[in-house]
């Protein structure tokens, strides 16, 4: 039996053909197009191994190897698949016939893959240069992608090609720099939200700026069963359409993905209402400025009842949009923010309070610096609950100093993961306070607070008030310190003594 192709194989030889444009192209950019051709890599690599299957079955009859085809996943017509552009890689119009092979693949897939392949221009000259540069780089694109193997019979296991596209998608971020976190959240936070919200199974679980989909793949991997159905929206085309491929290459083909700007054109409707949840994960777009405040107030779906954010700063638009879409007896929140949403004032502090008081918040959890691609500020995660009965208590966990330091950026371990969510789940199974005062769970890293000190507090939720994390300095030891003083003058006048002596020698 022939060796499986791995994972880290694939890594390896995907992660080499993005040599092609590195250093000529955007990463933010160049990302579409290799993810892209990967997406057409594997569907005509599966499309050959069912072809391959069929006619052994049947012994070489063309019809009815034609007619079990028709039901596979995706239909890959001739001159759409991968052997067919690779054939044609000296073509003087290369560019051209890939952006035909994939309208074809979307005429053939029409329910599937209508419109993914819409913002990707393979013939882009202001992308990838005039028509000589831009046939070298994509026939070297072709060349690279020639020697991986996709077909299923021929893998290690069936998960390896959606790793790989996330293991891709996340290589790219790192190389993204600001423009990063448009499209991804690092894995190990979105394990981390995804852990938090608990997805059970049965739920129906969205995020409203899914970016590449990868938040939500990892909260479909903490149901464990493949009962959940999943939602989202992105409003950058190019990124909806990687969200889109990823869900495919997982096998997640009845994922809804919608494209569109969620504050101002919600796509998840039922009817004339929003769409409800049992789970709602984001890592929206921090403090986004020109969000929509102008046409909040006349919101058909009525989502900013609470108040209307600043103009300047739509994170509790987020929030707003997320709780309006949970379910009034289970939803659960669980959103990415910065800092300044627990403490500006002004129309936020009203929505905070109100969101306070109608006891929807339920932890408050401060991450370390350097997470997330493009950003270097700290961040925190916001768990809404609308099942939390008669417990007004709120969690804060401050987890900013437990992490691995990186080059250029941080990263949570599993043992930081775990101890947040052990901390998180002790504090739901825990009793409510009766008194006024809340309790330290663990000095310095988590406490219980009760509304009546949030409310003394004016609603400020800064994790400092309420977890103590004041380090105090050892005393100094004056008559030690004058005594080292003293000595480092007696130091200091013997080195000038010396040096005046070896200036003289010297004729100064």
């Amino acid at each position: 039996m022939s060796k499986k192709v791995t994972q880290k194989e694939i890594n390896q030889t995907v992660w080499k053909a993005c040599d092609t444009f590195r250093g000529v192209v955007d990463p933010s950019q160049y990302k579409d197009y290799v993810l892209t051709m990967l997406f057409v890599k594997y569907v005509s690599d599966v499309w050959l191994d069912k072809k391959a299957i069929y006619s052994a079955k049947y012994k070489g009859d063309a019809q009815r190897v034609e007619r079990a085809l028709r039901n596979e996943r995706f239909q890959v017509p001739e001159n759409c698949t991968f052997e067919f552009l690779y054939d044609s890689r000296n073509a003087a119009n290369l560019g051209e016939l890939i952006n035909t092979a994939l309208e074809g693949l979307e005429d053939a897939n029409r329910s599937k893959l209508d419109r993914v392949f819409r913002n990707i221009d393979f013939n882009s000259e202001s992308n990838l240069g005039r028509t000589g540069d831009r046939n070298r780089r994509l026939k070297n694109l072709l060349v690279d992608f020639a020697d991986l193997d996709l077909q299923p019979s021929h893998l290690a296991d069936g998960d390896v090609i959606g790793d790989a596209y996330e293991y891709l998608i996340e290589k790219f971020a790192s190389d993204a720099g600001k423009k990063a976190g448009e499209f991804y959240t690092p894995s190990q936070v979105s394990t981390l939200l995804a852990k938090l919200v608990q997805p059970q199974a049965g739920d129906r679980i969205s995020d409203p700026s899914c970016g590449s989909g990868s938040l939500l793949i990892k909260a479909l991997k903490e149901v464990g069963s493949n009962n959940f159905s999943l939602y989202g929206q992105e409003i950058n085309g190019s990124t909806w359409a990687l969200a889109r491929m990823n869900m495919f290459l997982h096998e997640i083909d009845n994922a809804t993905i919608e494209w569109g700007d969620t504050l101002n054109n919600p796509r998840l409707i039922e009817g004339d209402s929003l769409m409800k949840f049992n789970v709602v994960v984001a890592n929206p777009p921090f403090s986004l400025d020109k969000w929509g405040a102008d046409n909040a107030t006349a919101d058909q779906y009525a989502r900013f009842h609470r108040g209307v954010p600043p103009k300047s700063k739509g994170d509790y638009a987020f929030i707003s949009h997320m709780i309006e879409t949970t379910y009034q007896d289970n939803g659960r929140v669980g959103v990415i923010m910065p800092h300044g949403a627990l403490f500006r004032g002004s129309s936020e502090g009203k929505i905070r309070k109100q969101l306070i008081d109608e006891n929807l918040l339920e932890a408050v959890i401060g991450l370390p610096a350097n997470l997330f691609f493009g950003t270097g500020i700290p961040a925190c995660i916001l768990i809404y609950n609308r099942a939390k009965g008669k417990n007004k208590d709120v969690l804060f966990i401050d987890a900013s100093s437990q992490f691995e330091a990186g080059k250029n950026q941080n990263r949570l371990r599993d043992s930081d993961i775990e101890k947040i969510l052990n901390t998180y789940l002790e504090f739901k199974a825990g009793e409510p306070l009766d008194n006024e005062e809340g309790v330290v769970i663990e000095d310095k890293y988590a406490y219980r607070a009760t509304l009546k000190e949030i409310q003394e507090n004016d609603y400020n939720l800064n994790i400092p008030r309420y977890v103590d994390t004041f380090e105090e300095e050892e005393p100094v030891d004056i008559a030690a310190t004058q005594q080292s003083i003293a000595e480092l003058k007696k130091e200091l006048a013997s080195v000038e003594q010396k040096m005046e002596s070896y200036l003289k020698e010297l004729g100064f």
